[in-house]
């Protein structure tokens, strides 16, 4: 604590220090002589250089400097009343800090001072946050397919698979639609907006159970009692939707693969995420029907992801024709949700 209210101080002083070295620059004449103000350019507060930038982030303290800014009444960013302490204003400088709720995108990428004597405006953008990419469908998608990105902030966002350009085909600031170039596959899928780049953890091509079974996945695949489950949309951590099922206590949900084993070849373990209607649940994890290697894994009635290697569940098998998901908690049972099932690279 003491370190934090050290570094606000001297934050503090480092501010007035550039208030004082602003106003002492500022010409005697200009200031209070009741001229319109002027925007000359804007900088980074916590930019040493205090190098000229037309692009912003919300949070983020910023100088406008000019002229004339002594009667100031008014900061607009994107037509946006902007907060400002009055202490860090002088004729030639502000400091002000971009509010949050500040939109970004169909706007007017304006600054806009008032003060008594006049208006300035200035061409700045404010950029959103960094784009996040919290799933995409399907992540078994082939070359020529259109897979479906979704997450926050997508604006006017590239879409990369590996180092190659995907082909938007529609986006809005939370979905994107993109085409799956050819050479994809194992590949990850990065969105990349003006504001930085967010990258998806599963490669395309890697699902064993992605909103559907993989193809070597045969199709009646659930838990041992035979009660089914049913495809959830609501409760999802990847996708479109997860594997909802009741469980009793030991059942064990059976992925299987018989007719045509899924090679391990460039993998190291397996992807999955849980999530439990109490609040907390156990799975064991076995490969192969190697219960004695099988792995314990608990979480809670939150979504937790897991990465089990093989050496966890007994080691690396050349394939695998069965994944079992066993009910470990035995606590009268539960109601337990599977999602994003897959393989993670070497």
């Amino acid at each position: 604590m003491k370190n934090f209210k050290f570094k606000k101080l001297f934050g503090l002083f480092f501010l007035a220090a550039l208030l004082v070295s602003f106003s002492g620059c500022s010409s005697s004449d200009d200031e209070g002589s009741g001229n319109p103000p002027t925007i000359e350019s804007v900088s980074a507060a916590a930019d040493t250089e205090l190098a000229p930038i037309t692009i912003g982030y919300a949070d983020n303290v910023y100088i406008i400097r000019g002229s004339g800014f002594t009667s100031l009444q008014k900061i607009y960013f994107n037509e946006t009343d902007t907060y400002f302490n009055p202490a860090f204003v002088t004729d030639s400088a502000i400091f002000v800090t971009i509010d949050r709720n500040t939109p970004y995108a169909n706007t007017t990428n304006e600054l806009k001072v008032v003060t008594a004597n006049g208006t300035a405006v200035f061409n700045f953008t404010v950029a959103p946050p960094a784009p996040q990419v919290d799933s995409y469908n399907s992540i078994n998608a082939q070359a020529g397919d259109v897979i479906t990105i979704y997450g926050s902030f997508f604006l006017n966002p590239t879409v990369t698979i590996g180092d190659t350009p995907a082909t938007i085909q529609s986006s809005t600031e939370t979905e994107i639609q993109a085409l799956v170039p050819a050479g994809s596959n194992r590949k990850l899928v990065t969105v990349t907006t003006i504001s930085g780049s967010d990258t998806a953890s599963q490669p395309i091509g890697t699902a064993i159970y992605d909103d559907t079974y993989a193809s070597f996945v045969e199709n009646w695949l659930g838990p041992w009692d035979g009660s089914g489950f049913t495809v959830d949309t609501e409760n999802k951590i990847q996708g479109a939707s997860s594997i909802k099922a009741t469980f009793t206590g030991y059942t064990g949900f059976k992925i299987p693969m018989y007719n045509s084993p899924a090679s391990t070849a460039g993998y190291s373990g397996i992807r999955v995420s849980f999530k439990s209607t109490k609040e907390s649940g156990k799975f064991k994890v076995v490969l192969n029907g190697n219960y004695g290697a099988g792995k314990e894994i608990s979480f809670t009635n939150q979504w937790t992801s897991f990465v089990i290697p093989f050496s966890d569940l007994g080691g690396a098998p050349d394939t695998i024709n069965e994944i079992v998901l066993q009910e470990f908690a035995n606590g009268g049972g539960d109601v337990l949700y599977i999602d994003d099932v897959g393989f993670v690279l070497q």
